[in-house]
């Protein structure tokens, strides 16, 4: 969002109208309030105007999947490819139990193992050279079902298990309710600490 923000039109608790920011790509002149204003998301003031920068469209994007025997080997696969400079435009995982509430969701029959999908945008031979530099990464992590696609309705396809996941959590459980959160972790950290809370999550009687 801080990146995309050009500047910001907001009514402080006293009552004033700041305008944040000017239409200049760079500059160094006073405190940059755009992106503190979006930092403290709403407790500083109320935006009333926002100018966004436009994002072109990409010339061509791949999406594929990959799926791994441990949760710790799909999570160091994502910090290797973020490490490695590859630009990934998206990166999810899904661990074996979302993968069972998808098959069951949908009637699939798709690897119930913890899953990694990627997408990669930019030019037809940037993207596919990132791909195959992913699928390299993939296999010296012990993964497997390594598949991508090109096309708009293979790749909607394979991406639409992530659009699905909450639904399909209702689909296994129905008299359940979600309880949706978000963390912040550093990268240097991010297996041991979603290796953890997997095992504190089947300790647990969360699903």
């Amino acid at each position: 969002m801080r990146e995309n923000v050009i500047n910001l039109k907001v009514v402080l608790a006293n009552g004033d109208v700041v305008k944040t920011g000017n239409r200049a790509r760079k500059s160094s002149a006073g405190y940059d309030l755009t992106r503190l204003l979006i930092g403290s998301e709403g407790t500083l003031g109320v935006i009333i105007e926002v100018t966004l920068r436009l994002q072109k469209i990409p010339q061509h994007s791949v999406v594929a999947r990959c799926s791994f025997n441990s949760i710790k080997d799909a999570a160091d696969v994502a910090i290797a490819t973020m490490l490695s400079g590859i630009q990934v435009s998206r990166v999810e995982l899904l661990d074996e139990v979302q993968m069972r509430a998808l098959n069951i969701a949908n009637g699939t029959n798709l690897p119930e193992n913890p899953t990694l999908l990627f997408e990669f945008v930019g030019t037809e031979a940037y993207s596919r050279e990132q791909t195959l530099m992913v699928q390299k990464i993939v296999s010296e992590h012990h993964g497997s079902d390594f598949i991508f696609a090109e096309e708009p309705e293979a790749k909607k396809e394979l991406w639409k298990m992530r659009k699905e996941a909450l639904w399909a959590c209702f689909a296994m459980q129905p008299t359940y309710e979600a309880l949706i959160s978000d963390v912040c972790v550093p990268l240097s950290r991010l297996s041991d600490l979603i290796s953890k809370s997997k095992e504190m999550l089947d300790a647990s009687p969360l699903i």
